[in-house]
């Protein structure tokens, strides 16, 4: 027992336990807690304090650790949640939740699971919120059901040291016989507004069509009328100057009857005309030009003393004139000869023509065909009527000729 090597070991084993005893009750004073970490720090089972970032000193085997909190904003993806809407469809519906512990001593004393007692929260809102829209409204107002449950999670979870920033919903799938219905919506309204938009193009382009056609017909319709009012001009400007050329050529009755003449075959040049009438001044014409033609071949000349004479030189002077303006005509004889022929045949045009129409011949027809002063001076003088010309039915016969058939009547 007195044994003085028992007593050193024993001191040595006293040394130890009180060095190692020491060791842990420093280890255990000595706590360093890092940032965005709030601890929990009891005192003989009580709460004493909640330490921040940095280093702490605690008491050795009276103090303890009750629990870490972590102070950053934390996110949390709760797995899909059927949800019934008000129209009695059954839609998934997957939330994410945005939250951040504000007060550690209520995070940890208030409630124990505070994840899952924010996820049965969501979920339990979120089953209210959609089931008094139907899916219509569930689609297209995720603002207004966000902000609901925001709201719901945000006052319940205030007493828990828990502070909502925000709840989003990840994802909306409706059942599948519902998708393919929406998509056939919204094909046949995708349909409608192309319909729309093409109806709308043609009616565009059809009134664009229509205003560029009343343009071009208004403007077409100016064109035309400028065009008949300069021609209307031009053609009055040209009468004005054959006019004057005429006056200041002063051309007597024979040339103008001899041109009278030349354009009766035109009138009658045409291959459907199959009758045609003759002028009542015809005659007159030709009476004219035969009694032209007769003074230049040295024929009979009129008798009238002193005015004969100023007549005479009165016409010669304008046949000077117009030998010198340089109007030049044919042979007399040969005129008058072609003027004869061409009113033969027109005689005989126009007879043959009453005849095949089967209407009999009406000298009253061919009395109008001479001047009324000749006819009238002839009758007050008592004279003889002119001789007519060779073919042409003497218009004092009043004797019509018998008529003829027409062979395609009979």
């Amino acid at each position: 027992m007195d044994d003085p090597g028992f007593g050193t070991i024993a001191l040595y084993v006293v040394l130890a336990v009180v060095v190692i005893f020491v060791l842990v009750a420093l280890a255990k004073a000595v706590q360093i807690v890092p940032q965005a970490t709030a601890v929990i720090v009891e005192r003989l089972g009580r709460y004493s304090r909640t330490l921040d970032a940095g280093l702490h000193l605690l008491v050795p085997f009276i103090d303890r650790q009750r629990a870490g909190v972590d102070l950053r904003e934390q996110v949390v993806s709760f797995p899909p949640q059927p949800v019934i809407t008000s129209d009695n469809l059954v839609v998934s519906i997957d939330t994410v939740i945005y939250f951040q512990v504000t007060d550690p001593k209520s995070a940890v004393y208030e409630i124990a699971n505070y994840i899952t007692a924010i996820e049965q929260l969501t979920v339990t809102t979120l089953r209210n919120v959609i089931g008094s829209m139907d899916l219509e409204q569930t689609l297209t107002s995720r603002d207004q059901i966000n902000g609901q449950l925001r709201g719901v999670l945000d006052e319940a979870t205030g007493r828990w040291g828990i502070r909502v920033n925000r709840v989003e919903l990840k994802s909306i799938d409706p059942p599948q016989s519902v998708q393919g219905a929406m998509e056939q919506q919204m094909r046949a309204e995708r349909d409608r507004r192309a319909t729309i938009l093409t109806a709308e193009g043609v009616k565009q382009s059809q009134i664009l069509t229509a205003e560029g056609e009343k343009q071009s017909q208004i403007l077409r319709a100016e064109g035309q009328a400028q065009s008949a009012i300069l021609q209307a001009e031009g053609e009055a400007r040209a009468i004005l100057q054959v006019f004057d050329a005429i006056h200041e050529g002063d051309a007597d009755p024979k040339l103008l009857a001899y041109q009278y003449l030349q354009m009766l075959p035109q009138i009658a040049d045409t291959q459907s005309s199959k009758m045609w009438f003759v002028p009542t001044e015809f005659t007159a014409a030709l009476d004219s030009i035969t009694k032209g033609f007769g003074d230049g071949a040295g024929g009979v000349t009129p008798t009238g003393g002193a005015d004969g004479d100023d007549a005479g030189d009165e016409g010669g002077g304008r046949r000077r004139q117009r030998s010198a303006l340089g109007t030049s005509l044919t042979d007399p004889a040969e005129a008058l000869a072609e003027a004869r022929r061409q009113a033969q045949a027109a005689t005989a045009d126009a007879t043959s023509a009453g005849t095949y129409s089967g209407r009999p011949f009406d000298p009253a027809s061919e009395s109008g065909q001479r001047p009324a002063g000749a006819r009238r001076s002839g009758a007050a003088a008592g004279s003889t009527p002119p001789r007519p010309l060779p073919g042409v039915p003497d218009p004092t016969n009043d004797v019509p000729p018998p008529p003829v058939q027409d062979d395609d009547k009979s």
